[in-house]
């Protein structure tokens, strides 16, 4: 029966229950308590877990924390003050953790439903005085999440030439992921994610919210859980350094669209996982010294993955990519469009995209917004506002680009707000590359020596 929001207890809460795994099977269960709602969430992995590791204090860590990163969807739909994990141990660093993750990774989901929460969440749960877990045996392997996007396939191309081994990793894989692990040729780990069906039904209902979660942390939380179970120390990640910009302020903090993506969550999670497992499993993003410009030209290099991969979430949210891969309207697409168009041979760009979106009237206050000439930045994973600026301009002495119509459009603004000289430096900027990343050191020297 529908619960009318007038009849939901004043006093509301939100109750993790404690998970299970089942190792013969390969099921984990989580449970939720929303008030008097109750949810399972099942995850189905692979068969030929490591027994030992699946019995350690590591992984049953590691689960707890599944269990109340994963809890994020289930929490939204009302978005109560109280958060109890009566059978969940957290150290004072966990519950850090925790908090960061309630609070700024569901930062855009408060912006855009306007919920102050930021400072008024409790959690409940037991203390837990062991700060670092026996650390359990894991091989020198790399397990390497696949999006379908530029990012990550640039890290297989990085990963591949410097030699190091790495497995595939997707949650509910479909499109283009599946088209781009196909064209990797590696055999990947997939797991399966079945949310449960009231929730998401809820979501849609009066009474109840519903909006963005931190998708990243809900993946890299599960990746931890496998790379226990099948024997890998490091989780590689592809993020880059503008994940970490912000969208808009609210509740007197900047909420960012990205926020699992950036540098300081990155470092939050790192942190977690290694107490987690004594420090045997390492967490870290190969292409956080890169702007997203730097990226694309770096994606040039490699033409394999150009009829398969797609940064198209619009299309990819529809149909799994049933139709074509770019859309061609929404902002993800033409921020993509932008930066590579600096670096890619045009012939090449129209093959991949189907059409010139540059040269298309219709899309000019989505390029404005992507540059900052109008509105805010977009609620997408888009990159930096003086980066997509810097390759506009760098477009207005192209060649191959200076006559289109929205790069014909947008130059008198873009000239009259930036100037030239902060968006040649700019440009300068997003192709040189920052130290601020953990990559361990060995790997990052020779990664390094590839991309130049």
């Amino acid at each position: 029966m529908m619960i009318k929001a007038s009849e939901l207890p004043v006093t509301e809460f939100f109750r993790i229950e404690s998970p299970s795994f089942d190792p013969a099977t390969g099921e984990a269960r989580f449970p939720y308590r929303l008030n008097d709602l109750t949810f399972t969430e099942r995850l189905t992995l692979p068969a030929g877990a490591d027994a030992e590791n699946a019995a350690s204090p590591a992984f049953a860590k590691l689960l707890g924390l599944t269990a109340i990163v994963l809890g994020v969807s289930y929490f939204k739909l009302r978005a109560p003050l109280a958060i109890d994990a009566p059978g969940i141990p957290l150290t004072a660093a966990e519950r850090a953790f925790v908090i960061d993750v309630y609070e700024n990774g569901l930062g855009e989901f408060y912006a855009r439903n306007e919920l102050a929460r930021f400072g008024k969440l409790v959690l409940t749960a037991p203390e837990d005085d062991e700060t670092r877990k026996p650390a359990p045996k894991l091989p020198e392997r790399t397990l390497l999440p696949i999006g379908g996007g530029k990012d990550s396939l640039v890290s297989v191309d990085l990963l591949t030439h410097t030699g190091q081994a790495f497995t595939p990793f997707a949650v509910n894989p479909k499109g283009p992921i599946l088209t781009s692990v196909e064209a990797i040729g590696t055999p990947p780990l997939y797991v399966t994610r079945k949310l449960d069906p009231e929730m998401i039904r809820l979501g849609q209902e009066p009474g109840y919210y519903n909006g963005h979660v931190p998708s990243t942390a809900i993946n890299s939380m599960i990746a931890a859980l496998c790379a226990l179970l099948f024997g890998y120390d490091q989780i590689v990640l592809s993020n880059e350094r503008s994940a970490s910009e912000g969208n808009v302020m609210f509740d007197g903090r900047e909420t960012n669209h990205q926020y699992s993506k950036s540098l300081g969550f990155e470092l939050l999670i790192a942190d977690t996982l290694a107490n987690a497992t004594g420090g045997a499993l390492k967490y870290f993003s190969l292409l956080r010294p890169y702007s997203e410009a730097r990226i694309a030209s770096l994606f040039t290099k490699e033409h394999k993955f150009d009829a398969v991969f797609s940064s198209c979430n619009r299309n990819f949210r529809l149909n799994g990519n049933d139709g074509p891969l770019w859309c061609g309207e929404c902002p993800k697409c033409h921020f993509v469009f932008l930066i590579f168009a600096p670096f890619m041979a045009k012939d090449r760009m129209l093959a991949i995209f189907g059409k010139n979106l540059l040269d298309e009237p219709a899309n000019e206050q989505s390029f404005r917004e992507l540059a900052g000439l109008t509105g805010q930045k977009p609620w997408e994973c888009v990159g930096e506002i003086l980066e997509a600026a810097a390759c506009f301009y760098t477009l207005t002495r192209h060649a191959d680009w200076h006559e289109d119509a929205i790069v014909r459009a947008v130059k008198a603004d873009l000239f009259a707000q930036y100037g030239e000289e902060k968006l040649q430096r700019a440009m300068a900027e997003c192709l040189t590359d920052s130290h601020d990343h953990h990559i361990p050191p060995a790997l990052a020297a020779k990664v390094a020596a590839y991309a130049v």
